[in-house]
């Protein structure tokens, strides 16, 4: 039963980050990008990978738009660099989050 209740539970995540990605909007992640993300991805502070810059994006867009998400909402430390949950910027909703990441994916294929 426990096996299947994790199943059940893996399988609802999926499903609910595959909802919040299909629903991302480049659009309005440039707004979000340009007042609250900029301040790291134009110049490349911390090890952020500059906008536009299709060689540093290629290996992180390979791993999924989900890995992207959640590394930007959660947070993540690399090998090169890091970014704070959010980019430090608590008061921005996952959906907000989603659709810059969506402009950056966009902007740097």
């Amino acid at each position: 039963m426990s096996r299947f209740l994790s199943a059940a539970l893996c399988a609802l995540f999926v499903c609910s980050m595959t909802s919040i990605d299909a629903k991302a909007d480049a659009k309005a992640g440039k707004a979000i990008y340009d007042t609250n993300c900029a301040a790291c991805h134009k110049d490349g502070v911390m090890g952020a990978p500059k906008l536009g810059d299709k060689a540093a994006w290629a290996p992180r867009i390979k791993q999924g738009i989900a890995v992207l998400n959640n590394n930007s909402i959660k947070g993540f430390k690399g090998k090169v660099g890091m970014m704070m949950a959010k980019g430090g910027h608590p008061n921005l909703t996952d959906a907000q989050v989603v659709d810059a990441v969506a402009y950056i994916v966009h902007t740097s294929k």
